[in-house]
């Protein structure tokens, strides 16, 4: 089976629950508590792709583990960061502003920064490449649309957006679980022989966003419930857009990319919950 089957539905139906959570307040939190929307924003769009840009060239990564790497960082805030958030004692109505500002934020990040990865990354132009227009088209209707519509559901029908709410969380880490069990089988001797190298440069990764989350919310002063959020939403990027738009034939077409992307959805929930357990003791 063609992974791309599974994992644009997958996208689809993170983003309409992730509407489902959603009201109009969320997206005006700002207003009210911006130094802590400030830092969440500048953590995910402009510190883990610059993260990723000097790991990448740092492990010497080849060129599209280079720019899947990249892909990952200049992602959106994952939506299982909600539930992170709130199992760490976390600000929950910040982690929502933050992963619903980034969604719609990245979709005019995204193109800019992963053309500017193309070109690091020393590939040659028949190699890979970055159909603007269609990533921004494909993330227009597989993103925002579904955001948008949840919202809608949520105001117009309440109760039917909860109980949708309830079934679709229960199904998607298990439906990502399977994604990841089809992509390690259809390319475990690529994964197998990169693997030490590749695993160490995103755990790196993450690892280094967790620690600039946390320095930067101590920077600005701001509560610990804050800084937990900050700290998840950083180290925790959707991974299902990122292998998306890897493996999508109408963007870069390219299964391979997509493996870093795989790695980072195993690895960052490890690592996270195990902050998460670490923050539960502490307190």
């Amino acid at each position: 089976m063609n992974p791309i089957l599974i994992v644009l539905p997958i996208l689809t139906l993170l983003m309409f629950d992730l509407g489902l959570t959603l009201q109009p307040a969320d997206f005006l939190l700002f207003r009210r508590r911006p130094r802590a929307v400030a830092v969440g924003l500048v953590g995910q769009i402009v510190v883990l792709p610059a993260v990723a840009f000097a790991l990448g060239m740092a492990f010497a990564l080849p060129p599209v583990f280079f720019v899947g790497l990249v892909l990952i960082a200049c992602s959106p805030g994952g939506s299982s960061s909600n539930i992170f958030s709130k199992l760490a004692g976390g600000d929950v109505a910040l982690s929502v502003t933050l992963t619903a500002l980034s969604s719609v934020i990245t979709l005019l990040t995204i193109p800019p920064i992963m053309q500017l990865a193309v070109g690091v990354s020393g590939a040659e132009a028949s190699d890979i490449h970055l159909p603007v227009g269609r990533l921004f088209v494909q993330n227009l209707l597989l993103m925002l649309l579904p955001i948008a519509v949840g919202v809608f559901v949520r105001l117009r029908f309440a109760r039917t957006a909860a109980a949708i709410d309830r079934v679709l969380s229960r199904v998607a880490f298990p439906a990502l679980i399977l994604l990841a069990v089809l992509f390690f089988i259809q390319h475990r001797a690529t994964i197998m022989a990169h693997f030490t190298g590749l695993g160490a440069c995103i755990t790196a990764m993450i690892l280094t966003a967790i620690l600039a989350g946390a320095a930067l919310s101590r920077l600005m002063y701001l509560e610990r419930r804050e800084t937990r959020t900050i700290v998840i939403e950083v180290g925790m990027q959707n991974a299902a857009q990122a292998i998306a738009v890897a493996s999508s034939p109408l963007i870069f077409h390219n299964d391979v990319m997509a493996i870093p992307a795989i790695l980072y959805a195993l690895l960052m929930n490890v690592i996270l919950l195990i902050y998460v357990a670490a923050v539960k003791r502490r307190r």
